[in-house]
């Protein structure tokens, strides 16, 4: 079966494994939960299955014969739902259409409720639609009672189908009949009432013998079935037999249903139509989505719906197999109650609790080599059973992931007391969120309280309006999705215009990867001005990425706005856009320049991608005269020096004023400045002392990490790779210790010597974790695969797919800088004198 990990699986609270569904439960009987229905109806019809078991019945043969036969199987338990739902909606249409014989009755006497005109307007073609179901449903009910596997219904369909016309005719008259109606019970209270409460026969079988229902939720019940008979087709035709004589009809029907849906009037779009409140306000769902509550100290995934008065906090309830999904209500803020605090008055707000990076990136090693496994089983056409196992262990690490990486706070407050705090990996987002509800707030709003019915009919509308249906991780994605790019974008900030008064202005780039957007780059800041230019590169690591975003930002210097909270952001966006990372475009050698707009903003960038295996190339240097691209043996007797004067003097500098720095060796420095740094360092330049020091600290780290990667080997050798990898794999703490030690001291004395400066420097950077928030891992993590990765001629054994960034090597190369910065210091005398470590050819 191919499960789709989707949000009816996930526990939103992050306690329990994701159940699995068996297949095929995602086509269960749909049922009408429209918002008006009451909840008994609602049970009734979810368990009209008529005593069916969804298994093959034991008369039935072996392999092809028994999968037909559960189709059919299956599509009697479609059918039978279906059915239940068909007669509920004929019971709406009939309560509708109750009133209008007396209301007609009435027009031609002194004393008319209602003119003929109006009643014509508001009931129009009401009748018409109810012959066409009652006539379908009367067909199709024997059919279903005397199941057997010949039964052809085909023809039903496809007539119900080619009598969509009338369906036309309503909702293009949908608006003025709801209008006319909500008038006339303005103007007469008779109407009133009997538009307030309309009552709703209860199926045959059911306890329940009447509902109340309003006119305005019963009219919109038309235009909500299409969608569901076009649904239930969808699963029909699934579970229909190719060869089956229904399955032409079936697929007629279908076309048929899937263009007239797309014809019809966009504003009724069944997603995003107002959801009917029993007061009869519309109500419409401007935005949905997935996001992180931090709730008593514990972070919970909540889909949150933003409608035209109200946000509304929900979670997705644990329903046993086959029910239909409902939403729980957590909480709601009325937007004319909803404040944002200001960082002075969150002050007082929970602290957020960050996940350390290096476990994030643990949990990305493990996904990556999840999925590595995935491919190799697909390649060698391994069990399903085996690639399942695998999935969903890739679903719950990629659901930790999503649920422990935000840390950008998203504060909402109700006006009569409580607050609410959100965590987002994305300012982009975050201001997505911000702007629509201020863009609603502009209206004239009403304060409210609703009630427990009204919150159940609110959050009962949610399964069906939601627009976004699967939480955002990849294990979500379907085969065929484009699985993202993998490798180096190089972008070029180059400038903008279009900002009205002058101000110190800044910018920053986001991609995505494993399903969410996080930040990526910062421009420096550019002091008053209306036409920032920056002209700063950047080469940014894509892992799976599909959208680049770019933000605008002025700088703010007021000390009170500053919050102790270092992941608020208290900067102001002057305008955000994106665009989508198209792998074909962007896989040229070129530079390719864009212009994004925003606001009114332009802001100007080039870009251009590395695909990951292209950036892995180690070349050496044409010419032997500078640093880099030349091996370290040849640099050290040149420069008559142990350690290359390079090393020596980046890691003095970031010793000096940059071992505090946030994110040292992870945040990529400006390209630009790089390349000036190693032109300099190339030519032995005497100003490098100068450059140095004015230089930004980032720029010298990532010249110090760049020395390594384009060594023409690396520096612990392409001779030592496999005994390094073999090494790392030993279980034996003492066998692991002797081998690890034996490989280093049969390193070349340059190599071992730098190798072990740097140990030392890394170790002293890791010391300081609590202020610049680079642990042992961090650094093995960067540096790991720069120290180790073949070159070039020996790495054809060792270089997978592209796609594959975190494979088993890159996994063991960090693993085996970790061991030694993990390890106790290593003096190169006491290394080469000591006879512990018993010399065993590795």
């Amino acid at each position: 079966a191919d499960f789709n990990y989707g949000a009816d699986e996930y526990d939103a609270e992050g306690n329990e494994e994701p159940k699995v569904l068996p297949e095929g439960s995602e086509t269960m009987p749909y049922i009408d939960e429209s918002p008006t229905m009451s909840p008994q109806l609602s049970a009734r019809g979810q368990e009209s299955g008529d005593g069916v078991s969804p298994t093959p019945t034991d008369g039935l043969g072996t392999g092809g014969e028994r999968d037909a036969g559960k189709g059919l199987e299956m599509r009697k338990l479609v059918l039978s739902g279906f059915l239940a739902s068909e007669e509920i909606y004929i019971n709406q249409l009939e309560a509708l259409l109750l009133p209008m014989k007396p209301l007609k009755a009435t027009a031609t006497t002194s004393q008319p409720v209602l003119t003929l005109q109006q009643i014509e307007t508001i009931f129009y073609k009401i009748q018409d639609i109810y012959e066409i179901h009652k006539e379908f449903y009367d067909s199709l009910c024997p059919k279903v009672q005397q199941w057997d596997s010949n039964v052809t219904m085909g023809h039903l369909f496809q007539k119900l189908a080619s009598q969509l016309g009338v369906y036309k005719a309503f909702v293009d008259n949908y608006k003025i009949a709801l209008e006319t109606a909500e008038k006339c019970s303005q103007s007469n209270y008779q109407f009133q009432k009997i538009s307030e409460e309309l009552k709703v026969k209860g199926p045959k079988d059911s306890k329940e013998s009447h509902t109340s229902v309003t006119m305005e939720a019963l009219l919109y019940k038309p235009i909500d079935r299409v969608t569901r008979s076009t649904l239930v087709l969808h699963d029909l035709l699934k579970h229909t037999p190719a060869d089956h004589p229904d399955y032409p009809l079936l697929q007629d029907a279908l076309r048929i249903s899937q263009n007239f849906l797309s014809s019809i009037n966009e504003d009724i779009d069944p997603r995003r139509t107002a959801v009917t409140t029993p007061k009869g306000e519309t109500r419409q769902l401007v935005k949905d989505g997935f996001l992180v509550e931090l709730s008593e100290g514990s972070r919970k995934l909540r889909h949150v719906f933003l409608f035209t008065d109200v946000l509304l906090c929900a979670k997705l309830k644990k329903t046993a197999v086959g029910k239909h999904q409902q939403y729980d209500c957590k909480w709601y803020v009325p937007l004319a109650d909803l404040v944002f605090p200001s960082p002075e008055e969150s002050e007082h707000c929970p602290q957020v609790h960050v996940i350390p990076d290096h476990e994030l990136e643990d949990m990305k090693m493990k996904i990556s080599a999840i999925k590595s496994e995935v491919q190799k089983e697909k390649a060698n056409k391994g069990q399903s059973r085996a690639i399942e196992r695998l999935k969903k262990k890739m679903f719950e690490n990629e659901f930790w992931l999503l649920l422990n990486s935000p840390a950008i706070p998203f504060r909402i407050h109700n006006r009569n007391g409580k607050s609410y705090l959100f965590l987002l990996s994305s300012d982009y987002e975050r201001s997505e969120w911000r702007e629509a509800i201020q863009k609603l707030q502009k209206k004239d709003l009403q304060a409210f309280v609703l009630s427990s019915v009204e919150l159940q009919v609110l959050t009962g509308s949610c399964f069906k309006l939601r627009t976004v249906h699967n939480i955002p991780v990849t294990s979500n994605k379907d085969d065929d999705e484009s699985p993202g790019l993998y490798g180096f974008l190089h972008v070029i900030v180059h400038s903008a215009k279009g900002f009205k008064q002058s101000a110190n202005l800044y910018c920053t780039l986001e991609v995505d990867s494993f399903g969410y957007f996080v930040s990526k780059a910062k421009t420096r800041v550019f002091r008053d001005t209306t036409e920032p230019q920056w002209n700063e590169e950047f080469e940014i690591e894509l892992e799976g990425s599909q959208s680049l975003r770019i933000l605008c930002y002025e700088k703010c210097y007021d000390k009170t706005k500053l919050n102790k909270d270092n992941n608020e952001i208290v900067d102001k966006i002057m305008g955000k856009g994106q665009i989508q990372l198209d792998p074909q475009a962007v896989q040229t050698k070129n530079w390719h320049m864009d212009v994004i707009e925003m606001n009114g903003i332009k802001v100007e960038f080039s870009m251009k991608f590395t695909s990951r295996d292209m950036s892995l190339k180690r070349t050496p240097s044409k010419k032997q005269t500078g640093v880099f691209g030349v091996k370290i043996s040849v640099v050290t007797k040149r420069e008559r020096s142990k350690v290359p004067y390079i090393v020596r003097q980046c890691i003095e500098e970031v010793e000096k004023r940059g071992i505090e720095e946030v994110g040292i060796y992870r945040i990529s420095g400006v390209a630009t400045d790089i390349q000036a740094l190693k032109a300099v360092f190339d030519a032995n330049n005497k100003d490098i002392l100068v450059m140095l020091s004015d230089m930004d600290i980032n720029a010298i780290a990532g010249t110090l990490k760049l020395y390594f990667r384009e060594l023409p080997e690396p520096l612990l050798t392409d001779r030592l790779y496999p005994a390094f990898m073999e090494g790392i794999a030993l279980s034996d703490p003492a066998a692991k210790e002797n081998c690890m030690m034996h490989l280093l001291r049969s390193l070349p004395d340059p190599n071992l010597i730098t190798f072990l400066f740097l140990l030392e420097h890394l170790k002293r950077v890791a010391e300081k974790e609590p202020i610049n928030k680079m642990s042992l891992h961090n650094l093995a993590t960067v540096f790991g695969p720069t120290l180790l990765r073949p070159s070039e001629g020996e790495s054809k054994g060792h270089l997978t797919l592209a796609s594959d960034i975190w494979s088993h090597d890159v996994m063991a190369q960090v693993q085996v800088l970790l061991y030694y910065l993990q390890h106790p210091p290593i003096s190169f005398t006491e290394l080469k004198r000591n006879t512990l470590y018993f010399s065993t050819d590795v």
